[in-house]
């Protein structure tokens, strides 16, 4: 089936990586559309792999890569938790960068933001299309896998375009606070745009969620 799943509410997908002292296990978030509702720009089956595979073992494996750091907390085991870091970052990476990008993404999306994040932009870019075809250069640019991002400089008090590879978290590892991510690991769109890229990154522009990356900007400023 390529319905939504419908048991957790959407602010699931907003909230943060939980904290080790928590001891809390990450939960696959829902999707606040149906699988099938971003074609023809990303079709269902993709959505489907991407969302309820992929994820879901980013998800699965950051709990058990948490279990075995707690114990070697435990035991004051500071190989076995110097050795477990890059898995932490990997898969704890990988569910903040999806628990992000699915609300990055709307059916209803596509166009240009509004207001403040609109006059940042041409304040920081020169004009949307400036940004656009930055941040698209960017993706494409990936080597490999990665993401693209634009993200808020917070000292600086300006936005910034940066790249990130395989799934290191952009805040964790360059201190931008992110506002909208573009996955361009090939899962995200292989199936449907093969190793064509920059086809993929033309059609995700169509449903970008400005509501969510101008909500996401306000938050961030506060």
């Amino acid at each position: 089936s390529f319905s939504r799943f419908s048991s957790r509410s959407r602010a699931a997908l907003v909230a943060p990586l939980g904290c080790l002292g928590a001891r809390h296990k990450h939960t696959l978030p829902d999707l606040p559309y149906d699988y099938g509702a971003l074609e023809p720009h990303i079709s269902a089956e993709i959505m489907q792999l991407h969302h309820s595979k992929h994820h879901a073992t980013y998800v699965n494996n950051l709990n058990v890569t948490e279990e075995k750091y707690k114990e070697a907390l435990a035991k004051g085991d500071v190989t076995a938790q110097v050795s477990l870091q890059p898995a932490l970052k990997f898969n704890g990476g990988g569910h903040i960068n999806h628990t992000i990008f699915w609300t990055n993404l709307s059916p209803n999306g596509g166009g240009e933001p509004k207001g403040e994040l609109l006059e940042a932009i041409k304040r920081d870019f020169g004009s949307f299309a400036n940004f656009k075809e930055k941040l698209t250069a960017v993706s494409v640019g990936v080597q490999g896998s990665g993401w693209g991002w634009l993200g808020y400089n917070k000292e600086q008090g300006r936005l910034q375009i940066a790249a990130c590879a395989n799934q290191d978290p952009l805040q964790g590892t360059t201190g931008l606070i992110p506002l909208l991510g573009i996955d361009v690991w090939e899962h995200a769109y292989y199936l449907q745009y093969k190793n064509v890229r920059p086809d993929y990154l033309k059609a995700i522009w169509n449903v970008i969620n400005w509501e969510n990356v101008s909500s996401r900007y306000a938050s961030c400023k506060k």
